[in-house]
C-alpha cells in the first residue's frame, strides 16, 4: 500500500524539479515575462500617459481626467516602468471621441425600452523601443440600461464600469502580445 503513494508523489516531485530547473535555466537568457500578462521588453524601462482630452459631442466633466487617472494605475499596478512625464520609452496619447445615449429597443408603445450608453476613445501608443508594437486606434465600450432609467441614475456607475473595460482593452492592447 505504501508503494503506491510514493509514485504521484515522486512523479509530482520530478516535475517540480524540472520547473525549477527551467526557470533557473531561463533566467541567464533575455526574456520578457511578466505575472501579470504583459509582455514588456526589458529595455523598456520608463512610461507615459498623456491627458486625454475630451472630444466628444457631450461632454462629461471629470471623464478625461478619470480616464487618464485609470490608464495610470493599471500601468502602475500592472509593469515594472516608471511613469514619466513628458514622453516615455512607451507613450499613451488620445482623447475621448463619443460618448453617447442612444435607444436600443423599442417597446410595444413605441418608447424605447433599453437605451444604450457609450465611450469611444481613440489612442495612440508609441513604443520607442520596439515600434512593431506601436498602434493608433478607437476603443469602445458600452453599458444598456432600461429607458425608464434617468442617464443620471447610472450614469457615475457605468461610466467608471466603462472606463474599468476600456482600460482594460487599452493595457492590453499594448502590452499583451500573444
Amino acid at each position: 500500500m505504501g508503494s503506491k503513494c510514493k509514485g504521484p508523489r515522486k512523479t509530482a516531485m520530478t516535475v517540480i524539479f524540472f520547473a525549477v530547473v527551467v526557470i533557473i535555466s531561463a533566467g541567464g537568457c533575455k526574456v520578457s515575462y511578466s505575472f501579470s500578462g504583459a509582455s514588456i521588453s526589458p529595455d523598456v524601462k520608463t512610461l507615459s500617459v498623456q491627458y486625454f482630452q475630451n472630444r466628444a459631442s457631450l461632454v462629461q466633466p471629470g471623464l478625461s481626467q478619470m480616464l487618464t487617472d485609470a490608464l495610470i494605475d493599471k500601468c502602475r499596478s500592472q509593469t515594472r516602468l516608471s511613469i514619466v512625464n513628458g514622453f516615455g520609452d512607451v507613450d499613451f496619447e488620445g482623447e475621448i471621441t463619443d460618448y453617447s445615449i442612444k435607444p436600443l429597443t423599442v417597446g410595444a408603445d413605441s418608447r424605447a425600452a433599453m437605451n444604450r450608453f457609450t465611450i469611444t476613445i481613440r489612442v495612440k501608443f508609441t513604443n520607442s523601443i520596439e515600434s512593431k508594437y506601436s498602434f493608433e486606434k478607437s476603443f469602445s465600450r458600452y453599458e444598456d440600461y432600461d429607458s425608464r432609467l434617468n442617464l443620471s441614475d447610472v450614469e457615475n456607475e457605468y461610466s467608471k464600469k466603462i472606463i474599468e473595460f476600456l482600460v482594460e482593452d487599452i493595457f492590453n492592447a499594448a502590452f499583451v502580445n500573444w
